[in-house]
Order: C-alpha cells, then structure tokens, then sequence
C-alpha cells in the first residue's frame, strides 16, 4: 500500500512545474519549459524540455539545462527553436547540439517572433536605459515593477537575421512596445501593440501600429483604436485585418476580441456575447494568446476566465468567410472547449502548419496538479496527458479537497467561494480567509503553487476560505465592475457576511478567525481590520494603506486614479489610513522591498500606524522583492513567506 502526506511549505524546493508549451508546426512534438527550484543558489531554474505529441509511454526529454531559458518558439518548418536564455536570444537545432546566441544586447531581448520564412525573428527591447552609476532624467510617468522609474527609457522594435546574425532596430520616436509584435503573412509588414507620442504616459492609451518590416527607425503607423487599451495583436490569415486582444476604451472592464480593419476604421467586437474576459495571458493572470485554427484559419481560439478559473474557448469565422467545423461552430459563435471541470489553462500553442491534425498543446492545472502539458485535438474534444512532473517530483503528496459553494449576500448579490478542508478535521475550529488580488483577479477552483499556506493550515485542522467578491474576474463584467470608486465599502459584506455563515453552521470558531491577502488582498484585509472585530490575527501582503499616495508611486497608480477610483476625496475616504484608529487585531506585514506596484513605503506607513497607537504588529521585508515575489522570487523568501504566516495565525488564534 502506498502512503501519501499532505503537502507542506518546505516542498516548495521539490517543485516541477511545466509551462509555456509550443506545438511544432506538424503537431508532432511539444518544447516546453520546465521550473524547478535551486537550493542552493536561492533561485528559480527553468529548462527546455520536449515531448512527442502521441501520448502512451514516451517520456520527455531534457533540452538544455538553464538556469533561465524560456520562451521556446518553433521555427516555421519545424527544424530549430528560438528560446531566451538569461535574456537573449538563443538558436536551438531541433534535432539536437548546442545552442548559439542569436543577441547581445545590454539590457536584453524580448520574446522571439520568427518571420513567415524562418529567416528573420522580430523582437522587442529595451533602449536607453542609463546604467546604474549614471544620472536618471526622468519627463514621463513610468515605473516597472521591480526596476523603479524608468525615464528615458523605451521599447523599440528589432529584427535579427537568423544566418548572419545582423540586426536592424526598426522603429523610432518616442515608442514603448508593450507586448509581442507580429509578422503579416507576406513577411512584409510588423504590427504590434505600443504606447507613441509625448502625452501617452498621461492617457495610458496602448494601440495598435503598423510598421514595415525593411524599415530603420520608422516611425510607427497606427491602425487603431486611439484611445484603448490593446494588448495583443495578431494578423488576420488573409492579411486583411488585425485580430486584438483589448478594449476600445480605458474605462475598467472585459477586454474582448477586436477585428481591426487596416484602414483604421472602428474595430468589430466578437466576444461582446460571451460577457466573459479574455485572458491573453501574464504573471499571476494565466491565459494564452488568441491563435487562428481551422481550414484556412477561418476559427480563434482563445481564454476567457469564467467563474475563477482560465478556460478555453472557439470562435468560428468572424469575418464572413464560411461556416466553422471542428465542434461544429459556424459564423461568430462561441463555445467552450472542452476540459475537465475546474482545471485552468495558463499556455495554449495551435498547430500551425495546414493539415496538422487541428491539435492545440496546453498548460493545464487542475486539483491534483499545479500544472501539465496535455494534448488537445481540436476537432473531437480528446484530451490527452503528456507530462506527470508533479507526480514524479512529489508522488508521496496529495493535494486536500476543494469545495465550491456560493454565498447569498444581503442585498442578493451571490458570492463563489471555495473551501479548502480535511472532512476529517473536528468542528468548528479555526478559519483562515483568504483576499484576492486585482481587485479584478480571481481564485480559481484548481491547485497553486503560491499559496503553500493553505494546505499545511488545514493539515493543522483548519479551515481555509477563498472567495471571489465584487470586482472578481469570471463573473460578467457588472460584477467585474462592481467594486469602482467603492473599494472596501463595496465587498466588505462579501467577505464578512460569508464568514458569518460559516460560524453559523459551525465550522468556525468564531474566536479562531484569521485574514490575509496580497496586493488588493493586502489592501482589504487592511481595510477589514479596522471596521471589523471578527479577526483574531491579520497577515497583509503587498498592501496599499494610502491610495493618494499610489498615484505618484507606483507602477500602476495612475491607472488606479483615472479608472478605479478617480476622485481624489474618495481614495482618501477608501484608504485604510483614515480608519486606522479601529484596528485591534495582531497584525504582521509582508513585503517585497523592491515592489513597485505597492511600494513598501505603503507597509512602512500602516506599520508605524499600528506601532505608534499600540497594535501588536510586525514588518517583514524580503530583500529584491518585486510585487511579484511571491509568484517567481527566491525560493527561500517564497518558503519564510508561508511559514510566517503559518506561525503568525497559528499563534494569535492559539485557545
């Protein structure tokens, strides 16, 4: 008989973690990455690693051995794979044998886009950025997580030839390319997605543009939309129309899918009915680009979030040019792929060569995994399972159950929720709750490696609670919008009245109630403990305790101030600061010291409130730490990040 544990914090260095999967063009073979931890270096490793695409007994096998490639990118016939390695670019037989540079550029390169004819990679990158012991000049807003202020720095696209090694920066002015750039089928035209022009650091207006493909320092065309917010851009199979991720607005809401015509006319939306996000992909908001399928590339597919979780969908021809097939979707409708219940998608790669079997590679996690690469055939719906790395790594470890459940508020608003607990555990007893990010991410109903906490919490007997409260992603985008000019007064119910519930039915002792929470979540859980006397013990992370102050910085504070909450008098009102005479509750604080989309200055100011009017608290500070720590950091910051808050709740709950 085989004895299993439960998870524990510490197994966070035993950790295999596929992603970023990337279909040859045959559908034959899968590259993909693979992220493990190094103890010894205090780091995160990620490999190359390749699969056959045939499922049965055939195991993957290792391509190189990092410590940091990533980004694998088939070549168009299939021969060679374009990868980043410590941030350049690197040329990769297929068959085998040593990797060379393709770039050496001092600040880096971006992710590799191979031209129609696999001669040429078009990329973006860095530039102007002054070295460390030089003066920063700085006449634009910007900062990047991490980095700190950017000033004169810019993104400007390049393209490298493959055999010479030659490279040309392609685009000029003042440009900051902000996602991948895409190749027009000809090989002729570049279009991607950038904020141009003196005042874009004020309007935060991202679009699309056009730009020759044999140009030098072009100035870039824009196609459209003026004043949106695009994030990705692909090229229709005809060459006639862009496809876009985004919306047409800088309003908060859904983005959607957008056929751009090339005239710079308004776009069409085509995901308007789905009333669902789309998840073009990114740290801690897993998705995957939008990519053309079918007979002459007549279908998208695409991710949405829907009820927490990252899932996948189809949407047949959108530009009139002929019924679907596949699952039988026919012009402009969309349906779900299908997948298991509750698992999420966080990398989707489409077969590209015609005739490749209509298969699409995907990173899929789901309650027993923090993620796989399966094999899905687009045509019937079969799913196949092509990596075991979790259970490989850890196969003494399962994973305790997750229970969905939604919550009926006062005003009738319903809340999902998600509990985690041992069936087995006595009643009630204690009750961790756990605040989301965002505000407009969500938690999704499958494993994650981040929240290590939860499982050996509730190895402990307790309860963990996660909800999903107005502003969450998955829910239509009233409830994604629900939360504007309204933060803490808009969910504080959310969050208390289903606790309520809890201790009603006894499962929860109403004297053993902990909060935690992280960037939003640190904020709310900030907000929560002092209007409310429910929690023995709170565990803020990445916290915002003023939002005027956010404006000037962070990373993300102008954006905050024009469309979450624009009037000025109100952040003061929605700042945990102004109520912070009500906190009682224990309350440690854990932070990135370099996070710059909650800055620690922002942790600096709650901790000395509560210090100076006696509230039992202490600050964590985890040196280098972006906003992102958490996800990606050191292994050892993510490990001392969960033990404390184990340690912390466990103690100021302790009967």
């Amino acid at each position: 008989m085989t004895t299993t544990r439960p998870l524990i914090v510490e197994d966070l260095y035993r950790f295999a973690v596929p992603g970023q999967p990337a279909l040859a063009p045959d559908g034959g073979q899968v590259a993909y990455t693979l992220t493990t931890q190094d103890a010894e270096h205090d780091r995160p490793v990620s490999s190359l690693w390749l699969v056959p695409a045939t499922g049965g007994p055939a195991a993957p096998r290792r391509l190189t051995h990092g410590p940091a490639d990533s980004a694998p990118q088939w070549s168009p016939d299939g021969t060679a794979l374009a990868f980043l390695r410590a941030g350049q670019l690197h040329l990769l037989p297929a068959g085998g044998g040593e990797a060379r540079p393709l770039t050496y550029r001092e600040h880096g390169a971006g992710l590799p886009v191979w031209s129609p004819d696999g001669g040429r990679i078009a990329f973006a990158a860095v530039v102007g950025r002054p070295g460390p012991a030089e003066p920063l000049v700085v006449d634009r807003l910007g900062k990047a997580d991490g980095e700190g202020l950017l000033g004169p720095q810019r993104t400007h696209l390049f393209v490298v030839e493959v055999d010479s090694g030659r490279t040309t920066r392609v685009t000029g002015g003042d440009v900051r390319i902000t996602g991948l750039p895409a190749w027009s089928p000809d090989g002729t035209r570049l279009a991607f997605p950038a904020a141009v022009g003196p005042d874009a650091d004020l309007t935060g207006a991202v679009g699309a543009f056009l730009v020759g493909a044999e140009e030098e320092d072009a100035v870039p065309r824009p196609v459209g939309p003026a004043g949106g917010l695009i994030r990705t851009v692909d090229w229709y199979p005809a060459g006639d129309a862009l496809l876009l991720a985004g919306r047409t607005t800088l309003a908060t809401g859904h983005d959607a899918l957008l056929r751009q015509p090339l005239d710079g006319s308004a776009p069409t939306a085509l995901t308007t009915a789905l009333d669902r996000n789309v998840m073009p992909g990114g740290p801690g908001y897993p998705g995957a680009l939008p990519q053309f399928h079918g007979e002459k590339g007549g279908q998208i597919v695409f991710c949405a979030r829907d009820r927490g979780a990252t899932r996948l969908y189809g949407l047949g021809p959108g530009d009139g040019s002929g019924p679907g097939d596949g699952f039988g979707f026919g012009f402009g409708e969309i349906v779900e792929l299908p997948l298991p219940p509750g698992s999420g998608v966080s990398g989707c790669s489409v077969a590209a060569r015609a005739g490749a079997g209509g298969r699409a590679a995907l990173a899929v996690a789901d309650r027993s995994s923090f993620g796989e690469i399966d094999l899905l055939d687009l045509a019937t719906g079969e799913l196949t399972r092509l990596t075991a790395h979790m259970a490989q790594a850890l196969p003494e470890v399962t994973l305790h159950p997750v229970t969905e459940r939604e919550f009926t508020i006062a005003d009738g608003t319903r809340v999902h929720g998600l509990i985690t607990r041992d069936p087995q555990a006595p009643a009630p007893g204690p009750l961790l709750v756990d605040l989301h990010g965002g505000p407009h991410n969500a938690w999704a109903p499958h494993a994650t490696p981040v929240h290590l906490y939860h499982q050996e919490l509730v190895s402990r007997g307790w309860t963990v609670l996660t909800l999903n409260i107005r502003g969450s992603d998955g829910y239509g985008e009233d409830f994604f919008t629900a939360a504007l000019d309204a933060w803490g007064e808009s969910d504080e119910q959310d969050v208390l009245q289903p606790v309520a519930a809890l201790v009603a039915e006894g499962l929860a002792d109403p004297g053993r109630i902990a909060l935690t929470g992280y960037s939003y979540g640190g904020y709310l859980s900030c907000w929560l403990s002092a209007r409310s006397d429910v929690f023995a013990a709170v565990v803020p992370g990445g916290l915002i305790a003023d939002l005027p102050a956010l404006a000037a910085t962070s990373d993300e504070g102008h954006e905050i101030g024009h469309a979450e909450i624009a009037d000025a008098a109100r952040q003061r009102e929605l700042s945990p600061l102004t109520h912070v005479d009500g906190v009682r509750a224990p309350t440690l604080i854990l932070h990135g010291a370099a996070d710059d989309t909650c800055p620690a200055g922002q942790a600096e100011q709650w901790f000395h409130a509560l210090r100076t009017r006696g509230v039992p608290v202490r600050m964590v500070r985890y040196p280098g730490g972006s906003h992102l720590f958490i996800l990606a950091g050191r292994p050892s910051h993510r490990v001392d990040y969960s033990r404390r808050l184990v340690d912390w709740v466990t103690e100021h709950t302790a009967r």
